[in-house]
């Protein structure tokens, strides 16, 4: 059994934010996979499925993002889990827009949503770091993920979100290679083939163009073909 957890904070207000990534991607698999409806346990939302051969729990902590680690931990403890059991969707600063990355163990980076999670249950578990950029300055932080995507945003989210989907099969199996290239082929899918380029000594040569004739002069009188017996004649004309 696997246990994937998303973070964010509860209610309509944040359900926009960038910091509720984590809850965006696993409604999205949530859907795709027929997964349970959402119920209430584990002072989270919940909601159980499979994925490939693997039975997964999917669940959204409800204590607010700096306390996700409670939720967790007690999910963990009621179903005998290990660390490397769990998988943290979440959102990642130090990405840009629509990349993504898989991770286990380290650091928290500052996350407080991580942060509690450690807290609880040691480091010991597998990330999947959902970049939403940086605002430019460590101020403007806790404003920036807590406030919503913008319009500029939906496109590479879906795809991303779409992506994760994808691929969720492939990293229940923990094959986090073709997890990732199933977000890839979402978020950046490879363009049309236009052929081989012609070697450039078998390319046809353009016939040359020919130069127009130059234009005559107004002034230019033509030439006298005269006999010198008619030029003589004429002149006293």
């Amino acid at each position: 059994m696997k246990l994937w957890v998303g973070l964010g904070n509860p209610g309509a207000k944040y359900a926009g934010n960038r910091h509720n990534i984590g809850f965006m991607a696993l409604d999205r698999i949530a859907a795709d996979h027929g997964f349970s409806g959402w119920k209430r346990s584990f002072q989270g939302l919940l909601a159980e499925g499979r994925l490939g051969g693997d039975r997964v729990l999917l669940l959204k902590p409800e204590t607010f993002m700096n306390l996700s680690g409670q939720s967790v931990g007690e999910a963990m403890r009621f179903h005998k889990l290990a660390p490397a059991d769990v998988t943290v969707f979440h959102d990642e600063l130090d990405l840009a827009p629509g990349k993504i990355r898989v991770k286990t163990g380290g650091g928290h980076a500052g996350h407080n949503g991580l942060r509690s999670i450690h807290g609880h249950i040691g480091e010991a578990y597998h990330r999947v770091r959902l970049g939403i950029g940086h605002p430019g300055h460590k101020d403007a932080v806790a404003g920036y993920v807590l406030h919503d995507f913008g319009k500029a945003d939906a496109d590479w989210l879906d795809d991303l979100l779409r992506g994760i989907s994808d691929g969720a099969a492939a990293l229940a199996g923990d094959d986090s290679a073709r997890f990732l290239n199933a977000v890839a082929l979402r978020v950046a899918p490879p363009r049309a083939s236009t052929g081989q380029a012609r070697p450039e000594g078998n390319m046809p040569k353009a016939p040359p163009t020919p130069r127009p004739a130059p234009a005559a002069d107004a002034t230019e009188q033509p030439p006298d073909t005269r006999s010198a017996l008619q030029k003589l004649a004429d002149r006293f004309r």
